[in-house]
């Protein structure tokens, strides 16, 4: 049976979209008290189908798919620029396919504002009804209001009417940020993008026995298998290294690993390689925060969905990304070479300790792959940070590999700059085999 959790956010999941969300009206209506209501709420705020906006209040909002986290829902833009919502209300949960800055006459204007755009303007109430008419929503810069009848024609054609205390370029910088962190989120991989759902899991219950497992065993072919009580809590982990030697009807509970690992939906898939290697598991539990299974991922899954997300054409930059594209190798040498951009250093002008960290690592994890072909995760490292480096400045990288194995690296890097020592550092390393 479901637990009163469940049943509230099974509630809020078939409320329809742009519903308005109380903590008070969720526990009147599954009588439940406000704290469970609220707990409830928070996580379908993080699941990603409820919004919180400031003077607005919580609204159920469309959940977003992977292949389209990188659109901002309206609701989301509030947030963004801590805006104000003058009309509109029951808009806030659409998502915007690009803004437009109204910078222009207002023919030219209404020439680029179509249907899901956010238009960024002025007071400038002329434009505020064109675009709502147009099937866009309005930002208002620089803290201005606008007219009731254009409250009334948001709330009417339920496209929302935002204002803002930034200026225009700010605001634009804003969104624009945020839309580009989107497209570094799509592109990290994470637990609930592989997993296999309960629904298609074999579990074992408590209560059952070694002959449950072997039935389990031979319909699958499998032979590791989750254990869970009556609410589906993760209670174990069984194995046949477990039962070796062991009567059927011996109870599963006094021979699987109690308390085992696991991990979280939300968690990377790079982080879930690194446990599962480290740990020697081929198997790993996936649970929400409740400690409720709700699928399983295996190695052979993970490492084949790091290869297939190495192959993918990239779509935001990181720092990381950076440093790859603008590390070189010197023809004839095994060492790199790399400039330093001004996204590179500090408030000083000089190259940060962050980014010095990251040059190593990659130029340790290039040195590695010509032993070894796979990813390097960093167990140990020291850096030794010797000289300042100014901006534009060309930066020499020498790796030398002091010891590999089969699964573990010593590497010690050398860093110059114009011939003289700039820094050092050493990093002991896990290798994930591709």
């Amino acid at each position: 049976m479901a637990t009163k959790h469940e049943q509230i956010l099974h509630y809020i999941d078939e409320l329809p979209v742009g519903q308005k969300i109380s903590v008070r009206q969720i526990a009147k209506a599954l009588s439940v008290s406000e704290g469970t209501a609220y707990r409830a709420i928070k996580e379908a705020e993080n699941k990603g189908y409820v919004s919180t906006i400031e003077r607005v209040g919580t609204i159920r909002i469309e959940r977003k798919k992977k292949e389209n986290i990188e659109k901002l829902t309206f609701a989301e833009v509030v947030n963004i620029v801590d805006g104000q919502v003058l009309g509109g209300r029951t808009g806030l949960h659409k998502t915007l396919n690009k803004f437009v800055i109204g910078a222009m006459e207002l023919d030219a204007m209404m020439r680029y504002t179509e249907a899901g755009n956010l238009l960024i303007v002025g007071n400038r109430v002329k434009a505020h009804e064109l675009a709502l008419k147009a099937g866009a929503a309005v930002l208002i810069t620089g803290g201005f209001d606008t007219v009731d009848a254009i409250k009334r024609l948001a709330d009417e054609l339920q496209m929302p009417i935002i204002s803002t205390s930034y200026d225009t370029f700010t605001v634009a910088t804003m969104i624009n940020r945020a839309i580009y962190d989107q497209l570094i989120k799509k592109e990290i991989l994470l637990v609930e993008d592989i997993l296999i759902p309960t629904e298609r899991t074999e579990v074992l219950r408590v209560g059952n026995t070694i002959e449950n497992w072997t039935t389990l065993n031979r319909q699958t072919k499998h032979s590791r298998f989750p254990v869970v009580d009556e609410n589906m809590r993760l209670q174990g982990m069984v194995t046949s290294r477990d039962i070796l030697g062991l009567s059927a009807d011996t109870q599963i509970e006094k021979v699987m690993t109690k308390s085992p690992i696991f991990t979280g939906e939300k968690t990377s898939v790079a982080s879930a390689a690194h446990m599962m290697v480290w740990e020697g598991i081929e198997l790993l539990p996936v649970v929400d925060n409740r400690n409720i299974l709700i699928g399983i991922i295996s190695r052979q899954d993970v490492l084949k969905a790091l290869q297939m997300s190495q192959r993918q054409p990239q779509v935001g930059e990181t720092i990381d990304d950076v440093i790859a594209n603008q590390m070189n190798v010197i023809q004839g040498e095994d060492k790199f070479e790399c400039e330093v951009t001004p996204q590179m250093t500090n408030h000083l002008g000089t190259i940060s300790y962050g980014v010095f960290t990251a040059l190593v690592i990659e130029a340790a994890n290039r040195a590695l792959r010509g032993y070894k072909r796979g990813e390097l995760v960093v167990e140990n490292m020291s850096v030794y940070f010797l000289k300042p480096v100014q901006l534009e400045s060309i930066l020499t990288i020498a790796p030398n590999i002091l010891e590999v194995g089969r699964k573990f690296g010593k590497v010690e890097i050398d860093v110059f700059n114009e011939g003289k020592l700039v820094g050092k550092a050493m990093l002991m390393c896990q290798l994930l085999e591709r």
